[in-house]
């Protein structure tokens, strides 16, 4: 947490996508934090301890996603984590995201009731 707000960690190299969950983040009174890339990630991660993380699936490798949340894992993040991809919906139907130290995956473009609802959920 910073300054009472909960600190979520959203991590895409598209910033477009960046500037539009800062907006249903912050309007919401949520604490944003960024990064364009899994390396930056993990710096801002390790800077910020975020109570919540968002990840795009693809970024500057197609796997750069999944690359990212082992190495939370392996620092022990305790964190709620959400991949953001935009095959979110048939991802979610196939693959068991949990193998993956995920819990859940959404689809980009983001619905931000769907993604207000899982904070109010997990951050409590």
């Amino acid at each position: 947490m910073q300054d009472g707000k909960h600190v979520v960690l959203y991590v895409d190299d598209d910033q477009d996508f960046l500037d539009s969950m800062r907006v249903i983040l912050e309007s919401n009174h949520y604490v944003m934090v960024e990064a364009n890339s899994a390396e930056q990630g993990l710096k801002v991660y390790k800077e910020s301890r975020p109570d919540l993380i968002i990840v795009d699936l693809m970024m500057e490798e197609v796997d750069a996603g999944t690359h990212f949340v082992k190495e939370l894992q392996a620092l022990g993040n305790k964190a709620p984590i959400y991949m953001l991809s935009s095959v979110g919906d048939s991802m979610s139907m196939s693959t068991d995201y949990s193998q993956l130290g995920l819990n859940g995956v959404l689809q980009k473009p983001i619905n931000p009731d769907a993604l207000l609802a899982i904070l109010r959920t997990k951050l409590k």
